[in-house]
């Protein structure tokens, strides 16, 4: 719990409500009590005349019975966690973000002081997620929770009759028990269907306790429970199928429920449902962990802290494009980390090979890399299909070189060594003609070449 809440107990007001959450869990607890004394005592040991399946009914009852307690004492015991200090903004930064007279000028403050944190989901600007209550960076999939006064690890909603936030900590327990509720409620219903028929049933059976109008005699007031037992088993167990098929469909898809209201903003990306979801059995694990033994048993076995998680194939597939792609898709990343975070849903991002001037449809983009160490550096020339590709003209080349091609020397490092010494008006009037490229070749040129230029041109 927070500061704010303990504060809030403090005064007898605070007192009052504190304990004022409490009554549904009061409430659950009372009705689980009476339902085991109906079924324990009214429906099998007064009730029941064949042992034997007195034994297994009562067996298979304290089964479902203890599951079903052990996992919902779990859920309302379990705390929320607390998050680390590496998260919590210094009261000097929360001073200057405060003071900040532009929303730019927060956003700053805030992306600075996050760049070391695991942080990828953003506010609907862009922004870092910041709790102004708690004076922290929110983890991704972290909600601040009004009734509990303090951020919740993936938070997936507060739910008053465990009097507890449904968080990453006791998320698998509470799944265990909507279910194990659920099985012991139509464990119930079944076996008290027949004395619920029973009791409906015309006609006068005197070693039964009826009369003739369906009534209970004097005799059988305890078959009330037996009947109450039913109403209210069946009763819960048609809320418990619609819960517990919700929850596990978000187990499914690995979604919290406030997710599948408002989806998570990722830095790059944007909106995204689906950001977590990792395959259906991928997000059962994740829940449930790795070790089937623990499945379904009420012990801690989730993957992962709560502060950072896995994010989809798709995410990942785009966040592993090449380095220039990821450059050149997210602009300036000169503040930015977690490049390789899989997180982060690259868009847009597209070879570099299909921005050409010559291209209409491509917007004119701004890159930022530094010049590549082979650039071209001369005219674009147009070649026609029937002439080498090469040289087009062997007019074009200098003479002294052109002699050199004719009398068949391979055209290797000798030769564009040579060609590399042509004079700058040799290579000018070549470019001029229109019928050959000059390449820089910066640094490619080997030690020992001492004679020649630090950039020399090569007709190719």
């Amino acid at each position: 719990m927070g500061n704010d809440d303990h504060r809030r107990r403090k005064t007898p007001c605070g007192f009052c409500m504190a304990v004022f959450k409490w009554i549904p869990v009061l409430f659950i607890s009372a009705v689980i009590a009476w339902s085991y004394y109906a079924y324990v005592v009214e429906l099998c040991i007064r009730n029941s005349e064949n042992r034997i399946g007195m034994i297994f009914m009562l067996l298979f009852y304290h089964i479902s019975l203890v599951l079903f307690m052990w996992s919902y004492w779990r859920t309302i015991m379990t705390t929320v966690g607390r998050i680390p200090d590496q998260w919590r903004i210094p009261d000097e930064e929360v001073t200057r973000l405060f003071r900040a007279d532009s929303q730019e000028t927060q956003k700053r403050i805030l992306n600075n002081f996050a760049r070391n944190l695991p942080v990828t989901n953003r506010t609907m600007n862009g922004s870092v997620r910041f709790c102004e209550k708690c004076k922290i960076i929110k983890p991704d999939r972290a909600h601040h929770c009004s009734v509990c006064s303090c951020c919740v690890l993936k938070m997936d909603h507060h739910c008053p009759w465990v009097n507890n936030c449904v968080n990453f900590y006791n998320y698998k327990y509470f799944v265990l028990f909507l279910g194990y509720a659920l099985v012991y409620c139509l464990y119930v219903a079944f076996t008290t269907l027949h004395d619920f028929v029973q009791f409906w049933k015309v006609g006068a059976y005197e070693n039964n306790g009826y009369s003739a109008q369906g009534q209970l005699n004097g005799t059988g007031i305890g078959r009330f429970h037996i009947l109450f037992l039913f109403f209210i088993a069946i009763m819960f167990a048609i809320s418990l199928v619609s819960l517990f098929g919700y929850h596990i469909y978000l187990v499914l898809v690995n979604r919290t429920t406030l997710e599948s209201f408002r989806a998570p903003i990722f830095r790059v990306g944007g909106p995204d449902k689906n950001g977590y979801n990792l395959g259906r059995f991928a997000n059962f694990c994740e829940v449930f962990g790795d070790d089937w033994q623990y499945w379904f048993l009420p012990v801690f076995s989730s993957r992962g802290d709560g502060r950072s998680f896995p994010t989809s194939s798709n995410q990942s597939r785009d966040t592993m494009a090449s380095p220039v792609q990821r450059y050149d898709a997210m602009g300036d990343t000169a503040t930015s980390r977690l490049d390789g975070n899989p997180t982060d849903k690259l868009i847009g991002a597209m070879p570099l090979d299909s921005l050409t001037p010559n291209n209409p449809d491509q917007p004119n983009y701004q890159h930022h890399h530094h010049p590549s160490p082979h650039q071209v550096s001369g005219t674009n020339v147009s070649l026609t299909s029937s002439e080498p590709m090469a040289l087009q003209r062997a007019d074009a080349v200098p003479p002294h070189l052109n002699d050199r091609l004719a009398s068949g020397q391979p055209s290797s490092c000798n030769t564009a060594a040579a060609m590399s010494s042509a004079t700058k008006d040799e290579a000018a009037a070549a470019a001029a003609n229109g019928s050959a490229v000059f390449i820089d070749m910066v640094g490619d040129h080997s030690s020992r070449d001492k004679d020649l230029p630090a950039n020399g041109q090569l007709p190719v």
